[in-house]
């Protein structure tokens, strides 16, 4: 079941209104968005203002704010201003005195991400998506930097359940075997940020050849995610250890992928990795 964060106080503003995003109305959802983007203005600016910047009416602001359980605008902006308090506190509010607690930062960055990204997961969202899998006649999977190494987790998965998968390390590779997938194929496409230009190429140039598209991002209104047919949003927020969190939150997005689409097809799955365990039984000898 997905967690409804709504009217959840202790939870930050931001995850309460990426978790409402696939609720909204398109204008509403243009609302949350722009205060996502551009939090630090948000919350100096009247209801009438952001209503202005986002061409939509005061009604549609106060709606928003409604749908993803605050009282009013003054409630959502409150909660904004405190935000940082509430995501940071734990992470700064010590000096870093030693080893430990250097380490114990990273561990409650990475507690937190894998928090939040449960948060904003969305079931059918995440049905849609094994769905797509399940009906690939061959699937790409595309990532640079970090998230190629989240790439590279998503191919094992999908060779460990029996479909058939490429990966090209090389970001060019990539994006010709996408110039060779047509429809019946899956383009999967990871970045966090969503604005790297090679996974960006790699969905673009799939969805001009009729494949499915999917992504996985921490940006749901990124140029990545606007070609995608099904989003899977991961969430970290920026600390020093982001990196690291965000990666583990997209690695731990494939494994649920690869633990449901498991659950649904317990047999052919188990058939599989018994063939593979004979396959390669003979090296560990």
């Amino acid at each position: 079941m997905v967690n409804d964060l709504r009217g959840n106080s202790s939870i930050p503003a931001s995850i309460r209104l990426r978790s409402v995003l696939p609720k909204l109305s398109d204008s509403e959802r243009r609302v949350a968005l722009w205060m996502l983007d551009n939090s630090d203005s948000a919350i100096r600016q009247s209801m009438s203002a952001i209503a202005q910047a986002t061409d939509v009416s005061d009604t549609t602001v106060l709606r928003m704010c409604r749908t993803a359980g605050f009282e009013g605008f003054t409630d959502l902006k409150l909660a904004m201003a405190q935000e940082p308090r509430i995501v940071q506190a734990e992470m700064s509010s010590e000096p870093q005195t030693s080893d430990l607690q250097a380490a114990s930062r990273l561990f409650r960055a990475i507690g937190q991400a894998l928090t939040d990204t449960l948060g904003v997961l969305d079931e059918k969202t995440l049905a849609a998506a094994i769905d797509l899998m399940a009906g690939a006649k061959h699937i790409l999977v595309g990532g640079v930097g970090g998230s190629g190494i989240v790439a590279q987790a998503f191919y094992q998965r999908c060779i460990r359940l029996g479909l058939r998968c490429d990966a090209p390390v090389d970001s060019q590779l990539q994006i010709m075997h996408a110039a060779l997938t047509g429809p019946g194929d899956l383009a999967v496409a990871i970045s966090y940020s969503g604005i790297t230009s090679d996974p960006v190429l790699v969905l673009q140039e799939a969805k001009a050849r009729g494949a499915s598209t999917l992504c996985i991002t921490g940006n749901s209104s990124s140029p990545l995610a606007r070609l995608a047919d099904v989003v899977l949003v991961s969430v970290s927020h920026e600390q020093g250890s982001e990196p690291m969190a965000a990666q583990i939150a997209q690695m731990t997005l494939v494994d649920a992928l690869y633990a449901v689409f498991a659950a649904r097809n317990a047999e052919r799955v188990q058939l599989t990795e018994e063939r593979m365990v004979k396959a390669i039984l003979p090296k560990s000898i």
